[in-house]
C-alpha cells in the first residue's frame, strides 16, 4: 500500500505538469521521488534476500506446523512474514542456534527493513515539502522580474542576450506549453512554468502580474496576440516585447497591448540586402546585434560631466538619445544639449572583446 499510494502522488505531479500546472525551479542535485522508491525498493529486497539464506542455512533449526521440514520457499515465506512483523507463527526456530541467528541476525534486519519502509516515505515527504518551499519562497520574492514565453531559439537568444547585459538568472522566468522546453530552462538555471501562455493561471503561476517586462516569442501570430492580450489583461504596467512573422500583424499586436513589436521576417529580409550590396554592412550589424562580442549597442544614461555637453562630446559613440518617452536622433538639434534626465544609445567595445 505505501508504494501505491508512492506512485499515485509521482503519477499525479505528473499529470500535474502535463496539464500546465506546475513550476519547475533551477535543476538542484537532488533524487527524484520515483528514483528514491526504487532505490529503496532494491535494497529492502536485499535485506529479504540476505534473511531468507540465513534462514535457509540453518533450516533444520526451524519446524514447519503444517509438513515439518523447512525448504527454501519456506524459508522465503518465514524471512518476509518476519521482516514485515506479521508472524503467523507456522514456522518456528526450535533449536538455539536458530534463535540465536534471530536473535542477532535476523531481529537487526527486520529492523533495518522497517528503517528503508519508513525512510522511504519520511524522504518523498521532505522532498515534497521542501520543494513546495522553494516555490513559495520564490513567489514572495518574485517582483519586476521578466518573463519569458516561449523557449525556442527566439526565446533562448533573448535570454542569453538579457543575462549577458547583467539580467540575473533568477529574475528570468520562461513558459512554455513543452515540459522538454522547461525542463531544459531548468538545466540552465532558470525557473520555467509548463502551460499555454494564452491561459492566465498559467501566467499567473509565472508571477506575470507582478513582472516588468514580457517577451512573447511563440510561433505563431495569433497566439502572439492571444498571448499579448492575457497578459496586458494581468498587467496594464508591464513592458511588452512581441515578436511576430508578418508585418500586417503588427498593428493587431500593438492594438493588443504590445510595446515593441519585432517582425522577423522581414527584419531577417533587411539584414540579407544588405549583406548583398556590403557583406561587411551585414557583418557589423550581426556583430551589434549579438551582445558580447566586438561591438554593442547599449541604452545608458549621462553622467554628470555630460550634461549639457553636445552627444558628439561622450566618451563612445551616441546614435540616439532618449528624452522621456521621444527617442532623438544625435544629430536631431533638440538633442544638444544634453540634460541630466537624459539616456543615451551608444555603440562601444563588448566588455568581453579582445583589446
Amino acid at each position: 500500500m505505501l508504494l501505491k499510494s508512492l506512485w499515485r502522488r509521482t503519477r499525479a505531479e505528473a499529470e500535474d505538469a502535463e496539464a500546465g500546472r506546475s513550476v519547475v525551479l533551477p535543476v538542484q542535485r537532488v533524487t527524484a521521488p520515483l528514483q528514491q522508491v526504487l532505490r529503496r525498493l532494491v535494497m529492502a529486497l536485499l535485506v529479504l534476500v540476505v534473511t531468507t539464506f540465513v534462514v535457509w542455512l540453518d533450516s533444520d533449526g526451524y519446524h514447519d506446523n503444517a509438513d515439518g521440514p523447512v525448504g527454501f520457499v519456506d524459508a522465503a515465506y518465514y524471512a518476509t512474514v518476519t521482516l514485515s512483523t506479521t508472524g503467523y507463527g507456522d514456522i518456528t526456530p526450535v533449536s538455539d542456534a536458530a534463535r540465536l541467528t534471530n536473535i542477532f541476525v535476523v531481529t537487526p534486519l527486520r529492523v533495518l527493513f522497517l528503517i528503508i519502509l519508513v525512510g522511504t516515505t519520511l524522504e518523498v515527504l521532505t522532498e515534497r515539502t521542501r520543494h513546495q518551499v522553494r516555490i513559495h519562497r520564490w513567489r514572495s520574492r518574485m517582483r519586476d522580474h521578466t518573463v519569458v514565453i516561449g523557449y525556442g531559439t527566439k526565446g533562448r537568444h533573448t535570454i542569453e542576450t538579457l543575462v549577458g547585459q547583467g539580467r540575473p538568472k533568477d529574475r528570468i522566468v520562461v513558459v512554455d506549453p513543452q515540459k522538454k522546453a522547461v525542463d531544459a530552462a531548468a538545466c540552465d538555471g532558470i525557473v520555467g512554468v509548463v502551460g499555454d501562455g494564452t491561459r492566465s493561471d498559467t501566467l499567473l503561476r509565472a508571477e506575470l502580474q507582478n513582472a516588468s517586462h514580457v517577451v512573447i516569442t511563440t510561433e505563431r501570430d495569433d497566439t502572439a496576440a492571444l498571448v499579448t492580450l492575457t497578459a496586458r489583461q494581468l498587467n496594464k504596467r508591464a513592458t511588452i516585447v512581441v515578436a511576430v512573422r508578418e508585418d500586417e500583424n503588427v498593428p493587431l499586436l500593438r492594438q493588443s497591448g504590445a510595446n515593441t513589436v519585432v517582425t522577423s521576417s522581414s527584419s531577417a529580409g533587411r539584414m540579407l540586402g544588405m549583406s548583398m550590396v556590403s557583406p561587411y554592412v551585414g557583418t557589423v550589424l550581426e556583430d551589434l546585434l549579438t551582445y558580447g562580442t566586438g561591438l554593442d549597442v547599449v541604452e545608458r544614461p549621462i553622467t554628470k560631466a555630460e550634461a549639457g555637453r553636445s552627444p558628439r562630446d561622450c566618451a563612445d559613440l551616441v546614435v540616439a538619445v532618449v528624452r522621456g518617452h521621444r527617442l532623438l536622433n544625435f544629430t536631431d538639434p533638440e538633442a544638444t544639449p544634453l540634460r541630466l534626465t537624459d539616456r543615451v544609445i551608444t555603440i562601444r567595445q563588448a566588455s568581453g572583446a579582445a583589446e
